[in-house]
């Protein structure tokens, strides 16, 4: 199932909200804790995309949430948000999945804003015969209740977390913590009876006739006459648990019965907390329900589900898998075990997501080392640090020597002639020493030079393979990895290499990155590269004045000729003019890519090209024409060993509950020449945008999820 965990950042970007408005929660959840909770869910053989909860949300789920109403299988959120800003801020993360029509775990809008405002939910404890304490609400310091009775204890009205909590016993005392707790957080005060004796926490699962109420958790005091503040609940450990709590038989079920009551009184859902004091005569008051009872390692909710048996994972997607059957009557089947007999795909998942970060940080070093085609130094350095990876994971390594580009690299990670598998990928970037945009995030988005068109591809294949190695499969698979240097030159000086080894293998496999719709590449264009010289000989500065209009007029109708043409694409990369001893220019060379979706498409071209190039301008004397075609790339054309290799993809990229399609890309890439036959697909990088411009970015998200499923091919393409 696909699940959004939806959070809070601990502080307000601008860029989160239109404008601050009113008091901000003071509630948030660590980034590993909610990387635990997506480690959870990962191991419970769940697709999890871990997304913000503020102004984007909603553009965040309609790219990552199914569409059921389109057939498509239903995912949930489980939301961990307690809200940004503003009044009852639990309420508005499950209010804008109902307007979105998106399942979620945990209590609908009503419940959260009764349990959040403490004196709704006494009043509606009181209306239902449930034993709560005695209150009084104070606007101001200065109100007056005959009936107060001390010691009394002060708490703002709609915080959560024990915040503000102060034990009183004097009108003075009452009114100066009412108008600090007023001053600080703007609004009314719950002052509440004060009950001295034993403090409890009980925690439920689960949703009515089929409430599961977990053992009893005593907070262990040591005084009855002290309470737990927000600072206590801050420390490391906590106040000392005790569970199960020592209670009667009797005095245990009533506690249950009890939460049972408000739980279903109070209309919650799924999973909550029940705040309990006892008395010196064991008389029970609720004091409070949290309706987002904490998740963390050291809350009570999973203090009191560990003694019952459940670990962390099963904890989290018990939780999950109570809100599924709410919603649709059964639970999905999760995997929670995380041992190495689950399917690839969970295994993988759950591996990657505990180590993204780690990708991330060589990405980081990937994309700001410059590696242009002609910085040899930088192209061999990124060789070196693959090549050390590569060979800790098991591969073997034969160095093709190169002097005008890097050095090519094969790895195999077996000793048999032939490859279940080759994974194709380029090192080198287009952009020019000066060029280079470091690597920087910006929400979901991971930005730098070459990171769409092969760093992030890089990234994704040794995530695939470090997760085939966790899952103990990557020796059943025959993989080869071949990296070349001169992609941005077209594979000048790869081509032979690229067939030599393609030959060797079942399946090629290319690391480009996906389009924004998840696409695979199935086609791609050829590319024929030219470098055409203009020489005017034995003319004087006078006569070679015509040389930089004739020029332009070429330029021109290059230009004319690609207009509006979708089946082929002319670029004038470089127009280099020069003149002898420093007279008006009497040569240039200009150099021309063209990109033809045909074989028979680009000899149409090349003959257009040509006819271009030689035709005489008016004006034109003396001028010699010398068209050199420098470099070739044949089309991809989607052949039926493809078209078979895309089903086996597109099988496995349900499985893993992804989007992908079948993808036709201008750019020629490595697999241009990989022999006809042969079944070769590109686009199994990140999802990325915007190749060789400074705009360049790939989806954060899409690391893991692209990773997992290379792993999946990975192991299909070994037969296994």
């Amino acid at each position: 199932m696909k699940v959004s965990l939806i959070y809070n950042e601990k502080k307000i970007d601008p860029d989160d909200v239109i404008n601050v408005f009113g008091m901000t929660t003071k509630e948030h959840y660590s980034t590993k804790a909610v990387e635990r909770v997506a480690r959870a869910l990962e191991k419970g053989g769940h697709s999890v995309k871990v997304i913000e909860g503020d102004i984007h949300l909603a553009d965040e789920l309609r790219e990552f949430m199914p569409k059921v109403v389109s057939g498509e299988k239903p995912g949930m959120v489980f939301n961990m948000a307690y809200g940004i800003q503003g009044q009852n801020r639990y309420t508005h993360v499950p209010a804008m999945m109902e307007m979105l029509g998106i399942p979620y775990i945990g209590s609908g809008p009503a419940g959260h804003a009764i349990v959040q405002d403490k004196v709704m939910t006494k009043i509606v404890l009181q209306k239902n015969n449930i034993s709560t304490p005695g209150f009084w609400v104070f606007k101001t310091p200065d109100d007056k209740f005959d009936d107060l009775v001390f010691p009394v204890i002060v708490k703002p009205k709609l915080e959560s977390t024990s915040m503000g909590m102060e034990v009183v016993d004097n009108w003075n005392d009452l009114r100066k913590a009412v108008a600090i707790q007023i001053e600080k957080f703007q609004q009314d005060i719950l002052v509440e009876q004060f009950v001295s004796g034993r403090e409890f926490a009980v925690g439920l699962i689960g949703n009515s006739p089929n409430i599961e109420v977990l053992p009893i958790v005593e907070i262990d005091l040591g005084d009855p006459d002290k309470i737990q503040t927000n600072d206590d609940k801050k420390k490391t450990g906590g106040v000392d648990k005790i569970c199960p709590a020592k209670l009667s038989k009797e005095k245990t079920e009533e506690m249950k019965q009890m939460c049972i009551q408000a739980f279903t009184a109070l209309g919650l859902n799924d999973y909550s907390r029940v705040d309990f004091r006892m008395d010196k005569d064991e008389n029970l008051y609720i004091l409070e329900l949290n309706s987002m009872a904490s998740l963390g390692m050291g809350g009570s909710l999973f203090y009191a589900a560990k003694t019952a048996g459940y670990t962390y994972e099963s904890l989290i997607n018990k939780i999950l898998d109570v809100a599924t059957i709410r919603y649709f009557g059964s639970s999905q089947p999760t995997e929670t075990e995380a041992d190495l007999t689950q399917p690839l795909r969970v295994v993988a998942r759950t591996y990657l997501r505990g180590h993204l970060q780690n990708q991330k940080d060589t990405l980081r070093d990937f994309v700001n080392l410059n590696t242009h085609v002609r910085n040899v130094d930088n192209v061999n350095k990124l060789g070196t640090m693959l090549s050390r990876r590569l060979k800790h994971l098991g591969f073997n390594e034969r160095l093709h020597k190169q002097f005008e580009v890097g050095d090519i690299h094969y790895f195999k990670n077996h000793e048999e002639e032939k490859n279940d598998v080759l994974i194709i990928s380029h090192m080198d970037t287009h952009y020019g020493p000066n060029d280079l945009i470091s690597y920087f995030e910006d929400d979901d988005r991971i930005y730098g030079s070459g990171i769409a068109e092969s760093k992030g591809g890089l990234i994704v294949m040794l995530g695939a393979l470090h997760a085939l190695r966790f899952a103990k499969r990557l020796k059943k698979i025959k993989c080869g990895v071949l990296l070349t240097t001169d992609d941005s030159l077209g594979g000048r000086f790869s081509k032979k290499i690229v067939q030599q080894y393609s030959k060797k293998s079942k399946y090629i496999i290319g690391l480009k990155s996906a389009s924004k719709d998840g696409g695979i590449i199935t086609t791609c264009y050829g590319r024929n590269d030219y470098q055409i010289r203009f020489t005017a000989p034995n003319s004087t500065s006078s006569d070679i004045h015509g040389i930089i209009p004739i020029l332009g007029k070429k330029i021109t109708a290059i230009e004319k000729l690609s207009k509006d043409e979708k089946n082929y694409r002319l670029r004038t990369t470089s127009v280099i003019a020069q003149g002898t001893h420093g007279h008006t220019p009497n040569y240039a060379t200009l150099s021309i890519i063209c990109s033809f979706k045909t074989p028979s498409l680009g000899k149409t071209m090349d003959s257009k090209i040509r006819t271009i190039m030689k035709k005489k301008e008016s004006g034109q004397k003396n001028l010699e024409v010398a068209i050199n075609q420098i470099q070739t790339r044949p089309p991809v054309i989607e052949e039926e060993s493809d078209k078979k290799f895309y089903e086996m993809v597109e099988d496995l990229a349900e499985k893993h509950e992804l989007k992908i399609r079948r993808h036709e890309q201008i750019m020629s890439s490595d697999i241009s020449n990989v022999p006809s036959r042969l079944p070769a697909l590109d686009g199994f990088g990140p999802i990325g945008h915007k190749y060789r411009s400074t705009q360049e970015y790939i989806l954060h998200d899409s690391i893991t999820e692209r990773s997992a499923l290379l792993a999946s091919v990975l192991y299909r393409c070994g037969g296994n």
